[in-house]
């Protein structure tokens, strides 16, 4: 039987379907440089911790989870926001040593460090399949943990010293739109496990940490990433809300749901950072 989208119906051709994947990579190409010019923009407003924050809202996971939902069906993907939890872990492996090779270094011996932890970590987390209360536990002491492994930043350059270039937010957003192509294209070879952790790749982090480190100095690198730790709780919190909602909800509302509960995480550890920390470092 011929495909009936391939002949015309009353005299007129039916347009082709989309497929799933071009529309993943078309909003993948759109939003992440989107969200690094954005965040850069909050950078030179509010400073490097809050870009780092605003950073690690889950914009762009969301849409790859919700396109693996309508292609893959609902339980595959509450699996797959299992395996994104853990891949929370391979995150944090970019920022650390990134941020430590930079208080002495410059950006590419720094981004060596870096991206040579996160893919040890990615090899190493595909041998570890764990169960959502194991993935979450784990990834929840990591954030707790890994804050306190940061350097103390270097001084930040004051912003008079550093004027703004006007082609560095429209380089950032060409880096990461090259970097989302790259991802795309050799993850979609590699096999659903690794394909999976590499989603889940730090295009935001390795661009905005780069870019500040080269025109902004360490100081302000090391005070980005350390602020994407806080901002990853609510990462892990969408896809800890999607994983245990996706089998029993729709997939909009368990969508719906899960972000409404990133948002109130990340609003959470906003309140964490300004109010509480400061008074049990005083105490």
């Amino acid at each position: 039987m011929a495909n009936a989208a391939a002949h015309p119906q009353n005299g007129r051709p039916t347009a082709t379907p989309v497929p799933m994947s071009a529309l993943l990579l078309l909003t993948k190409l759109a939003l992440v440089p989107l969200l690094i010019a954005l965040v850069t923009l909050a950078g030179r407003r509010w400073g490097a911790s809050v870009a780092g924050w605003l950073s690690a809202f889950p914009v762009v996971s969301a849409p790859i989870l919700l396109f693996v939902a309508l292609e893959q069906g609902p339980v595959f993907a509450a699996q797959a926001a299992t395996a994104t939890v853990s891949a929370v872990l391979c995150i944090l492996a970019f920022g650390l040593p990134y941020a430590w090779v930079a208080t002495r270094h410059s950006w590419p011996l720094a981004s060596l460090a870096g991206f040579a932890c996160y893919f040890a970590s990615v090899a190493l987390m595909t041998l570890w399949v764990p169960a959502l209360p194991v993935a979450a536990a784990t990834a929840a002491c990591a954030l707790l943990l890994v804050p306190r492994l940061y350097p103390q930043a270097p001084p930040v350059m004051p912003a008079a010293a550093r004027p703004a270039s006007r082609a560095d937010i429209p380089l950032r957003m060409i880096a990461a739109a090259v970097l989302v192509l790259l991802v795309t294209h050799f993850s979609a070879r590699l096999g659903p496990q690794l394909s999976g952790l590499l989603a889940m790749f730090p295009v935001m982090a390795a661009v905005l940490a780069v870019f500040s480190h080269h025109h902004q100095g360490a100081g302000f690198t090391v005070l980005l990433l350390r602020g994407m730790v806080l901002g990853y709780w609510s990462f892990a919190a969408f896809c800890c809300a999607l994983a245990l909602l996706l089998p029993h909800a729709a997939i909009p509302l368990a969508f719906a749901a899960a972000l409404a509960t990133a948002v109130g995480v990340l609003g959470l550890t906003r309140v964490m950072a300004l109010h509480v920390a400061p008074r049990l470092r005083r105490a």
